[in-house]
């Protein structure tokens, strides 16, 4: 295992840099993720016979390793982030292959909380990596690059099953098998032929939470509450509602992701140039339109097309929630990203442990009544996303604080300087 720091990657061939490394991270796993997501709906309805209930159970049973992401803080004491990440990432592709070999309830349930862990422990180590690793004038910009590299890999699986879905007759297994093996195939291959990068700034290994980072804290908490809502619901209206078939909701998801693989790299511009406040504030205002809408397909029957546009802008507006880790970026002190990483994936699930499965009872009778709590959601966020301040540093995390030249630890845990 080589061991090269920061400073000395730029002299490696430009394919095993860094960011290289979180340009393939982030090509690999949306090909088992996005593959998992297309056919779920379609699979659990189909072969399992799941109803709103069972599918909220089901994706309650997924967070709950989200929530349990500050775990990682104890792991990365004996494992690099960086295996950490990778091996995640070989977990999921292997669950993703054996989904169908479970059609039930409590087998479903058994092979997702295994695919949950590969890919919440992945994604918590990669934030941390992605903010190590980037220097903060590019950040934006190269969040959004990575994000179209993302919404690039979910659109070639997307079409692979469009393609593929209804021409050769595919069953679930096979597809499965195919996305999942990929992935875990890349990450295997990541692990043997990139080196171990060095980051300047040692990462504190225990819990930390401080007082000064709370906006950061509550835009996560309502960011996962939100986002939960859509993922659980949005899609399987579609199929309950609407009645797609699998190749059909696959192709909403690929326009979806064609216009992000376009906005997104742009989007990470705009927040670099008009800053994170602004994006936010975009963002949620948009958000709070869409669900309200969204409500109203129930009241008024606006149609399929009207569902697939509202999901379509959902997904732009989502994007801009990369300034919620660039906002971070700018106030944290450096050793604190991993940690904080760990803390805030935590707290980001708090909301998502509860919410499907208590929705989904509540889907049964009142759908509209799910996404006007969204809405309502939407517009507490957008309150929060006032309170960053322009140009917000250490010292200066929200518009309430005064700033100075340096910040305190401030500590009100387990972390102290």
């Amino acid at each position: 295992m080589r061991i090269v720091p920061l400073s000395d990657a730029k002299h490696l061939p430009v394919w095993q840099r860094p960011a290289a490394l979180l340009m393939l991270m982030a090509f690999a796993m949306p090909m088992a993720f996005a593959t998992w997501s297309a056919l779920l709906n379609n699979f659990t309805v189909e072969v399992a016979g799941f109803d709103g209930s069972d599918i909220g159970w089901l994706h309650s049973v997924r967070e709950v390793p989200g929530f349990l992401a500050v775990g990682v803080i104890a792991i990365i004491v004996f494992v690099r982030e960086q295996v950490l990440a990778l091996s995640n990432l070989i977990l999921l592709g292997v669950a993703t292959a054996l989904t169908a070999q479970f059609p039930s309830l409590a087998g479903l349930l058994t092979v997702t909380v295994l695919s949950s862990i590969g890919f919440h422990y992945y994604e918590t180590v990669n934030q941390s990596l992605q903010l190590q690793w980037l220097p903060k004038d590019r950040a934006p910009a190269m969040l959004g690059i990575l994000l179209a590299v993302g919404s690039g890999a979910t659109l070639l699986a997307y079409g692979a099953v469009v393609a593929t879905w209804r021409a050769f007759d595919l069953s679930y297994d096979t597809v499965y098998w195919a996305a999942g093996g990929f992935t875990a195939f890349v990450a295997v291959f990541a692990l043997l032929a990139y080196p171990q990068f060095e980051s300047p700034h040692p990462q504190i290994k225990r819990m930390v939470l401080r007082r000064r980072y709370w906006l950061y804290y509550a835009l996560q908490f309502m960011s996962g509450a939100r986002r939960q809502i859509f993922v659980v619901f949005a899609a399987f209206m579609m199929v309950e509602r609407y009645g797609l078939r699998v190749d059909q909701v696959t192709a909403l998801f690929m326009v979806t992701l064609a216009i992000n693989m376009v906005a997104a790299p742009l989007i990470g511009r705009a927040v670099g140039r008009f800053g994170e406040r602004a994006a936010l504030v975009v963002e949620y205002s948009g958000l709070l339109g869409v669900f309200v809408l969204y409500a109203g397909l129930y009241a008024f029957d606006w149609g399929v097309w009207t569902a697939c546009i509202l999901y379509v802008a959902n997904h732009l507006f989502f994007s801009l929630a990369l300034a919620i880790k660039t906002y971070f970026q700018k106030i944290a002190d450096p050793g604190d990203i991993a940690p904080t990483a760990a803390v805030a994936f935590t707290i980001n699930h708090i909301a998502a442990v509860f919410l499907p499965a208590t929705l989904g009872y509540l889907w049964l009778s009142s759908p509209a009544t799910v996404f006007a709590l969204a809405a309502c959601m939407a517009g507490v966020s957008l309150g929060l996303s006032l309170l960053v301040p322009r140009l917000p540093r250490p010292g200066a995390e929200t518009v309430m604080a005064r700033p100075s030249p340096t910040a305190p630890g401030d500590p009100i845990s387990v972390a102290t300087r």
